[in-house]
């Protein structure tokens, strides 16, 4: 079963123009994916204005992933949260830098103040 994280990276990276994803997930450098314009031209096209840059609520709607709470306290606990569950506000903020910052990590090119 593909992990939460894994499923939301693919979702964007999908995105990407094909010459991009030659390198495959996990690539630095030269083969990083830029995920700003994409996340912008996906944000663009959607009828609900989605802020992804400072929500992981809007990150995951805007690539189609279910965003309840139940979901996002399963992609927390996925990425090793060890805040409160039950402290949603804090959750939300800690789980959007560490999934910024997780793709980041596998290969995106993620603009430095989202990840600081």
């Amino acid at each position: 079963m593909m992990s939460l994280f894994n499923n939301l990276l693919s979702k964007i990276f999908n995105h990407a123009p094909t010459s991009s994803t030659s390198a495959g997930l996990g690539g630095s450098g030269a083969n990083q994916i830029d995920i700003t314009p994409i996340l912008d031209a996906l944000a663009a096209k959607n009828s609900e204005p989605l802020n992804w840059k400072n929500s992981v609520v809007d990150l995951m709607k805007l690539v189609g992933m279910d965003s309840s709470l139940s979901e996002r306290k399963k992609l927390a606990q996925e990425l090793n949260y060890s805040g409160d569950l039950g402290d949603s506000a804090s959750m939300n903020q800690w789980l959007h830098k560490e999934v910024l910052r997780k793709i980041a990590a596998n290969g995106g090119k993620v603009p430095a103040n989202l990840v600081a």
